[in-house]
């Protein structure tokens, strides 16, 4: 993504974010629903951020403390309940106290259209800058029911029509409100409170900001956006074309950066996932959040990572899972249907099947044999194993944590191993095999 230059005007991002979104038919909130890792939300206070908002002023549900965490992980972010809902304008208002401490612009953004880039922003603010009061993002619908018009005479804005209102001339126009605005911070609050409820639906409608710019002399311009960008999120289908979108988007930035994606369409990214170089990503892998993958890795078929750190060089899978806290060093192999959590496996060490690894370290070298399983929880409390460099731990052994597997010793297989071993010796914790000759098979009675 290019960067975007910081103007030496200050910003001001208002977000509605209170709506009860009741077509998503959930209890989640609608703007906390996520896509590609992240909420609908995050991704708009992360976009007007980028685009150089040094303030967020995010109107929320009162007693959303849900959205209120959300909200909370932003520098410069703060909420304000809308007690009422009778309009967009009514809803800008709710920040009242944020508008009225002032900024070069302000822009009017909502939480539920997710696919407005940081570039969008800095282009809807643009147009302040060279004197203009109000700025509109608009496109070209190829089918406007439904949409507020854009009404342009001469070449100039007029106002911005809701089609309830509109009469069947405003109807035919096919330039179309994508509902965000920004507006001048010397003309915002004043523009705002002049805003009236005499339509069809008696709510405050913000698009009326426009008429009054115009009304008293000032220009609007009109920033044009492509339609599918512009896209507010209102159901789960909705939802799912957004997440099909931004899915595309990071595909494609991962393989122009310099990954090989089998199957993209089989590939799902987070909104962070960080790929290097010549990395091969076989089908049907699922990226959560947090992961970095270094240079030359293979992540074969089937794997899932979340908030994992692969060095240079590290295979998994395939059928592997990564869970939060898994860290890979360079040349490290991790095997089908093995697990990780929390747990460092060092430079060329190898757990190729079978096994669970949790809350552990494993030495440069080591090798663990299949069905491996690391014995971290006691009930109550989670402890850590430490394996050595070099160690070698035999087919189906557990190891009771905590506990600690020297340099280079070696465990037999199907050991239960519950007290330390130093470094080069060999445990044994199993039961000594018997064999019985000249035993019969028992017949039935």
């Amino acid at each position: 993504m290019t960067a975007i230059p910081k103007p030496a005007r200050s910003l001001l991002a208002v977000v509605l974010a209170a709506g009860k979104g009741t077509r998503m038919r959930s209890a989640l909130p609608k703007v906390l629903h996520p896509i590609a890792g992240r909420s609908m939300l995050a991704h708009v206070l992360a976009a007007v951020a980028e685009a150089g908002a040094g303030r967020l002023a995010v109107v929320v549900e009162p007693g959303r403390d849900d959205v209120a965490r959300v909200v909370a992980g932003f520098a410069g972010a703060e909420t304000y309940p809308q007690e009422e809902r009778l309009g967009t304008a009514h809803a800008v208002l709710a920040a009242r106290r944020a508008l009225a401490e002032g900024a070069d612009d302000v822009v009017v953004a909502f939480g539920d259209t997710p696919l407005v880039t940081p570039e969008t922003y800095a282009r809807l603010r643009a147009p302040l800058a060279e004197g203009a009061a109000v700025a509109v993002l608009a496109f070209e619908a190829g089918n406007p029911t439904g949409y507020g018009r854009v009404l342009v005479e001469g070449g100039r804005v007029t106002a911005i029509r809701e089609e309830k209102d509109a009469s069947e001339a405003e109807r035919r126009v096919t330039l179309c409100n994508a509902g965000l605005m920004a507006l001048s911070g010397a003309h915002a609050l004043g523009l705002l409170e002049r805003i009236g409820n005499a339509n069809a639906a008696g709510e405050y409608y913000l698009p009326d900001a426009v008429a009054l710019a115009v009304a008293d002399g000032h220009r609007v311009a009109v920033v044009p956006v492509a339609e599918a960008e512009a896209q507010g999120v209102n159901d789960r289908v909705q939802l799912a074309a957004a997440e099909a979108s931004v899915q595309a988007a990071l595909r494609r930035r991962a393989m122009l950066g310099g990954a090989t994606l089998i199957a993209p369409e089989t590939v799902f990214l987070s909104h962070d996932t960080a790929l290097g170089r010549d990395v091969v990503v076989e089908p049907n892998v699922v990226f959560g959040p947090g992961v970095v993958v270094g240079d030359g890795c293979t992540v074969h078929a089937f794997s899932h990572l979340e908030q994992a750190r692969l060095a240079d060089g590290v295979q998994i899978g395939p059928y592997a899972r990564l869970r939060p806290g898994a860290v890979l060093e360079s040349g490290a192999r991790i095997g089908n249907f093995v697990e990780v959590k929390n747990a460092a496996i060092r430079a060329g060490a190898k757990i190729n099947h079978l096994s669970y690894v949790g809350d552990a370290e494993v030495g440069a070298g080591a090798n663990l044999g299949a069905g491996t399983i690391t014995c971290n929880y006691d009930g109550v409390n989670k402890h850590r194993t430490m394996i050595g460099a070099g160690a070698f731990v035999g087919s189906n052994s557990a190891l009771v944590a905590p506990v600690t597997v020297g340099a280079g010793a070696f465990v037999g297989s199907g050991s239960v191993i519950t007290d330390d071993v130093p470094p080069g010796a060999l445990a044994i914790g199993r039961g000594r095999q018997v064999v019985k000759t000249g035993w019969t098979k028992p017949t039935k009675g």
